[in-house]
């Protein structure tokens, strides 16, 4: 049978009633948050901005409520004062979150990104889900577009459900869709969604990024993060081809790379054809590139970012970037000494998938120098407390603009010596010394 208008009439019911009854403004949404709930929001773009500014105004009537969120962007509530109403748990520290977790007033839950859904299934009550999403279909479904990530767990387990509409926000494929029946409160919203400008990029930049896409070979399935450095090695990988993207990030860069044809994911060995991630973040043209695009699918963090999954696309490229690199190779991610800075991310969840891949290979990355040239990032040692994100026995590649140092397989001797190679000139001396004083060379 033809699927004409006609027939479809006949299969899809209406759900216009459903949604004018469950619609809410965002005060209403925010009147249904009780003290001590615990309260779940996506990363990024997903953050339901309207219903989180209309609960920090009624902040002061409320107790002991949780929020727990990767990657917050509205400080409403990121004040010393508000702690005893909303209380903040971050599972990754954002340029929002990091002051009140670095005094103190706000927590940070340390996690690898991909257990995040099963820590939240396991360890953390959910009451209250918020959510951005695309509009709703004939048959009743929004998709959580922009951020999937543990935002399908948290729906399975949250006693109250709150959507906000945007019309901007892209339809996505995948494992990412929310049924009307599944919602107790729709907040519409036309404001513009946020999105991540593009940086320029530096010359240290480019050439970390010439480095590395000198090393990726055609028909590899790729994983960057964000910022300058990934940018920098999209850019470089234009002129390849057969890529492939297995990512928890989409980025503007990853566009260039698919409308160029450079990535058509047609060697992947697994989702071969689909470009596939967790969450988003950029600019308009990414968002309209995604929206209804069947290259892309979106999936749950637990799937995107399980070292396993990853492990079995052949030829896994996975690129990330650390703050400070010792002689042995460990890789502070995520905090600048004791001073938490961000989270373990997905970092260590893409290093080991690359590493149980056939061909597989991960590169972290580093500009050489900090503080205008007057600090090497390559030191002897980590700064004490340091987070060690990435550990000696998982590191694979150590990128500055100075070169590529190989170091899994290696031995500690030789470890010391090729990072020594690509720090800043101006500090090799100094660690070559160090390196003596602690029998490494």
């Amino acid at each position: 049978m033809l699927n004409t208008a006609a027939n479809l009439e006949r299969f899809t019911p209406d759900f216009s009633a459903t949604y004018q009854q469950k619609l809410s403004t965002p005060a209403e949404a925010a009147a249904s948050v009780q003290s001590g709930d615990h309260l779940c929001f996506p990363i990024c773009a997903g953050e339901p901005t309207l219903l989180v500014q209309a609960l920090a105004e009624r902040m002061h009537e409320l107790e002991g409520v949780v929020v727990n969120q990767q990657h917050h962007l509205n400080p409403a509530y990121f004040t010393p004062e508000a702690r005893p109403h909303i209380r903040v748990n971050s599972w990754f520290t954002s340029g929002v979150s990091r002051k009140g977790v670095q005094a103190g007033w706000a927590d940070f839950v340390p996690n690898y990104f991909h257990e995040v859904p099963k820590l939240l299934r396991d360890y953390w009550p959910i009451d209250v889900l918020g959510t951005v999403v695309s509009p709703m279909d004939e048959h009743g479904y929004f998709t959580c577009s922009l951020s999937v990530a543990y935002t399908m767990e948290a729906l399975k387990k949250a006693k109250n459900v709150i959507v906000q509409v945007n019309p901007s926000a892209p339809r996505t494929h995948g494992n990412c869709h929310i049924h009307i029946s599944q919602i107790d409160h729709i907040i519409e919203c036309s404001e513009p969604l946020v999105e991540l400008a593009i940086p320029l990029i530096t010359a240290v930049e480019e050439a970390i990024g010439g480095h590395i896409a000198a090393l990726i070979k055609d028909g590899s399935t790729l994983q960057l993060g964000i910022g300058g450095i990934p940018n920098a090695v999209c850019k470089a990988l234009l002129n390849k081809k057969d890529l492939g993207i297995h990512t928890e990030m989409i980025t503007d860069g990853m566009v260039d790379l698919m409308v160029s044809g450079a990535v058509n994911n047609a060697q992947k060995t697994i989702h071969r054809g689909k470009t596939i991630g967790t969450f988003a973040l950029g600019t308009r043209r990414l968002y309209e590139f995604m929206n209804e695009n069947p290259m892309i699918e979106m999936h749950p963090v637990d799937y995107t970012n399980d070292p396993y999954v990853i492990g079995q696309n052949e030829n896994m490229v996975s690129i990330n970037a650390t703050i400070e690199v010792d002689l042995l190779g460990q890789c502070a991610s995520e905090s600048i000494g004791t001073m938490h800075w961000s989270g373990t991310g997905g970092q260590a969840d893409f290093v080991r998938g690359a590493n149980i891949s056939k061909g597989g290979q991960s590169f972290i990355t580093l500009g050489s120098t900090a503080k205008a040239g007057t600090v090497s990032k390559i030191v002897p040692t980590l700064q004490p407390g340091a987070v060690v994100t990435t550990n000696k026995n998982d590191v694979d590649h150590v990128v500055t603009e100075f070169g590529v140092a190989k170091l899994r397989g290696k031995t500690a001797r030789d470890r010391a010596l090729a990072l020594i190679e690509i720090a800043h000139p101006d500090f090799r001396d100094e660690l070559r010394s160090a390196a003596k004083a602690m029998h490494r060379i």
